[in-house]
């Protein structure tokens, strides 16, 4: 995702320490943040709210290199996924649902989420 006039609430979030969702303004279903309507009444008016930044892993990938990382697909309390590096792992001891809570690394201009392991 890059800064434009959609993301702008995103990343002005990010610098906050907040991580930005969207909520459907006609159903108050959550939609990750780059939802242009929503998943489930496809309504297109969608307004920003701050996630509770908790949430569990569903998937992950190690990638190999120097140094290695971990990727992870976190399924946030509030229902919407979003992917992400996960920092303070073991990577022999993880597990589907385990916990994460949002955090924010410097990448260029712009801060983006991480999750870090509870």
């Amino acid at each position: 995702m890059l800064r434009d006039d959609d993301s702008i609430e995103f990343f002005d979030g990010t610098a906050r320490g907040e991580l930005m969702i969207k909520r459907c303004d006609s159903c108050g279903q959550f939609q990750r943040p780059d939802a242009i309507a929503c998943s489930k009444c496809h309504a297109i008016t969608l307004s920003w709210t701050e996630s509770s930044g908790r949430g569990s892993l569903v998937s992950w990938i190690v990638v190999h290199g120097e140094p290695s990382s971990v990727v992870g697909l976190v399924e946030l309390d509030e229902g919407p996924w979003l992917h992400g590096r996960l920092v303070d792992v073991d990577t022999g001891t993880l597990s589907v649902g385990d916990p994460f809570t949002v955090d924010f690394e410097q990448a260029g201009e712009e801060k983006i989420p991480i999750f870090r392991g509870e």
